[in-house]
Order: C-alpha cells, then sequence, then structure tokens
C-alpha cells in the first residue's frame, strides 16, 4: 500500500501514475477533487526539483492549484491535506512551472521515453516535496514489451531545466533565509527585481516582501496582477500584509482586497487598517495561538510544533474563554512554551498560566509604549485586548524591530 506520511517515513516515494485520479481530501476527509498533475519547478544545481503542489479537477471540471505544503500525507484513500482553507481559483500554469503529466511524460531522452516519475518528502520533513526517481522505457516494435529502468533525477538534471535564466536565479535564492535573500535583491535593479517578483512562487514572495520596506514592496508587486497580488497577500503574516495595503490607493486595496479568496481573511486585514499604524492595533498580529482553558499542555504543545506556524508566535499560547478567533471571548493569560515543557502534558493548560507574564495592552496604545511593555517584561509577545477584555492580537518582538530600525537598513 503506498503510505507517505512526511515527518517519519522520509524515503517512501509515491509515482505520479499512482497519484493521478487519487482524491483530494480535507482534513476531516471530505472529497474536494482528484489530483490531475504535479507542479515541478528547477531547482539549484546539485539539488532535487521541488514539487510545489498538485493540480486537482473539482467537481465542477474547474482544476485548481493546491499548495504542496497543504498536503499532511499520501496513502491509497488520497491526498490528505491539513486543516485550512483551499483556494479555488482556476488553475494557470506561470512561466516557469513543469507540469509532470502534460511537460514531462512521454518526452524523448536519447532512444528512451520518460514514462512515470516519482516523488517523495524532502528529508527534514517539513511539508515539502520533491522528485526523485525518473522511470524510463524503450519503445517496443509492434507488440513487443518495452524494456523500463528507473534512475534518479541526478542523472537526467536537464529534464527539469526550463531554459530560463531567471528560473536559475529564483532557484538559486529558494535555498537562502528570506532575510538574505531581501538583502541581495534589493541590490538589483529594479527592472531584475521585478523579473524575480513575476517568477518566484507565490510563499517565496510573499516571504520576501516581509522583508522588504512597505515603499519598496510596492515597485516590487506594480506590474503584477491584482489576483496576483491577492493570493501573495494570503500568504503573508496579517499585520505585514496590512502595512502594505496601508501604501496603496484606497481604489487599488478595496480591488485586492475584493480579489482575496478569503472573505474572513480579507476581514481581518480591513480590521487592522482601521488602527492607526502607529498604535498597538496597527503593529499586532490578529492571528497568535489561542487555545481554552481546558486544552491540555500535551496538545498545546502539538499545536506549538505545527510546521505552519511561524517561530515567534510559537513561543507563547494565548488563553481565553471561547471563541478562540479574535476578537476572543475573555482573555485569561498567556503562557510561554518553555513553561509547558515542563508540566503534565496531561495539565489543562488554564492551571499553568504565567503569573508574570506581561499585562495587556488597549490596541490603541502607542508603539513606543508597546515597545517598553515588551523590554520591561523580557517578552517576545505582548496580548492586545479592547475594552471588553478580548483579545485581539499580539505584538511580537519582530514587529517592534521593524519599526526601531532605520529605513533602508537593508541597503547598509
Amino acid at each position: 500500500m503506498l503510505h507517505l506520511v512526511p515527518a517519519t517515513q522520509p524515503t517512501t516515494t509515491a509515482y505520479l501514475s499512482r497519484l493521478q485520479r487519487l482524491s483530494l481530501l480535507d482534513g476531516e476527509g471530505a472529497v474536494i477533487g482528484r489530483v490531475e498533475d504535479v507542479v515541478i519547478v528547477p531547482s539549484s544545481p546539485g539539488d532535487p526539483p521541488p514539487v510545489i503542489g498538485f493540480v486537482v479537477g473539482t467537481a465542477g471540471r474547474r482544476r485548481i492549484f493546491v499548495n504542496g505544503n497543504k498536503v499532511a500525507d499520501i496513502d491509497a484513500s488520497g491526498v490528505r491535506l491539513v486543516q485550512g482553507t483551499v483556494d479555488y481559483r482556476a488553475f494557470r500554469k506561470r512561466e516557469g512551472e513543469l507540469l509532470a503529466r502534460a511537460d514531462i511524460i512521454g518526452r524523448r531522452i536519447g532512444g528512451e521515453v520518460v514514462s512515470d516519475l516519482s516523488i517523495m518528502p524532502t528529508p527534514l520533513g517539513a511539508r515539502a516535496w520533491q522528485v526523485h526517481d525518473v522511470a524510463l522505457v524503450t519503445p517496443g516494435v509492434l507488440r513487443r514489451r518495452r524494456v523500463g529502468r528507473t534512475i534518479t533525477w541526478k542523472d537526467l538534471p536537464s529534464l527539469f531545466d526550463t531554459g530560463r535564466q531567471v528560473d536559475r536565479q529564483v532557484a538559486a535564492l529558494r535555498d537562502l533565509h528570506p532575510s538574505e535573500v531581501a538583502s541581495r535583491v534589493v541590490r538589483l535593479p529594479l527592472a531584475q527585481r521585478r523579473q524575480l517578483a513575476e517568477a518566484m512562487e507565490d510563499p517565496e514572495l510573499a516571504d520576501l516582501l516581509e522583508e522588504l520596506p512597505e515603499d519598496e514592496q510596492i515597485r516590487l508587486i506594480q506590474d503584477l496582477g491584482v489576483d496576483r497580488v491577492a493570493i501573495v497577500l494570503g500568504e503573508m503574516e496579517a499585520d505585514d500584509a496590512a502595512d502594505l495595503l496601508a501604501e496603496m490607493s484606497e481604489g487599488d486595496r478595496e480591488e485586492v482586497l475584493g480579489a482575496m479568496e478569503d472573505e474572513e481573511q480579507a476581514d481581518d486585514l480591513r480590521r487592522l487598517l482601521s488602527y492607526d499604524s502607529r498604535s498597538a492595533g496597527g503593529l499586532m498580529n490578529p492571528e497568535p495561538l489561542i487555545l481554552r482553558p481546558d486544552v491540555t499542555v500535551g496538545e498545546a504543545l502539538a499545536r506549538v510544533r505545527e510546521f505552519d506556524l511561524p517561530q515567534v508566535l510559537a513561543c507563547n499560547v494565548f488563553v481565553t474563554e471561547p471563541p478562540t478567533e479574535a476578537p476572543t471571548g475573555r482573555y485569561l493569560g498567556m503562557v510561554g512554551f518553555q513553561r509547558l515543557l515542563r508540566v503534565p502534558p496531561g495539565e489543562p493548560i488554564g492551571r499553568v498560566l504565567d503569573d508574570e507574564a506581561p499585562e495587556p495592552v488597549a490596541p490603541d496604545a502607542a508603539e513606543g509604549e508597546v515597545a517598553r511593555r515588551l523590554a520591561a517584561y523580557d517578552g517576545l509577545a505582548l496580548p492586545v485586548v479592547d475594552r471588553a477584555g478580548r483579545l485581539l492580537g499580539a505584538v511580537t518582538v519582530d514587529d517592534v524591530l521593524d519599526r526601531i530600525l532605520p529605513v533602508g537598513w537593508r541597503r547598509r
């Protein structure tokens, strides 16, 4: 039986011939559609070609793209997603992307033909996928049986080369930390920066934009279409996305928000934009890790370990009465992950709240007050609470640093 679990079985592979027509299942097991193809992009020399996602045919015959980092595992029953929303926009292949079935299967390599290829989780198991093997066959004459063999991607790197220089440049940046990518990109001529932005995958471009000042962000995305900008904003942290939207004209801002597939996400951004950009409300992230007081320490630590949770947000768990989406029920307190590691896993987190945690601030608190409060408590995050005692979000130390550091510091 075909079974993939990225975190525990990094050597297991799945062939495209088996993946095709497997059901795509949401976190609850409901069928969304069926897998039709795999999207691959070029890699830097010596690295396996990354699989960035899957093309899925839905019941309405619309083909959609599902990012590979949303796939939790693959087995004979289907391709299972983690919890979260799916973007139902029609899939459009972009320059620099290769479709395994449409572009690679059937290609002639000397006297052989590519008949199949396999993918596997990356060794780090971070819900990322890569090409592993390529199956080749020698076409038989008339009805003679075809002779086949399997090689690794290393034996045929040219198969995944698009021939475009910009794709090679993007591949070379892929292994760098986003801050290092930003440092390199800002030194390039504007035309080349925009060319790279066009060629980058949406999560890569989102990571880059989060590391750039807002004026540089605007210049970089100026030639991208509204739909692409909306998708990239959806990949960004909410506070960073709101800062970028604030730099747009009112008309452009509403057009982008209206193009976002996730209406709740768009509403969260509108709420952030209602605050002064120099206040706690303008600085905060509306999606910290928020749990009920009856959740156990073990369950909380499992949430802290989730791949999609940014490191700075994984440092603290905020505890509120239901609902646990901002604006929440009554805010009860917070607890750091180090404290969670020191108490029994079956203990409810409501009983282990940090007595020395920073006091919450109001959304209209000035950014200077926020910085002083974080410094006084040596904190990594500060809760933002409204007059009714509801948690609205959290300001993290990186948000404050972004405001303290001088404009253009990356160019120094």
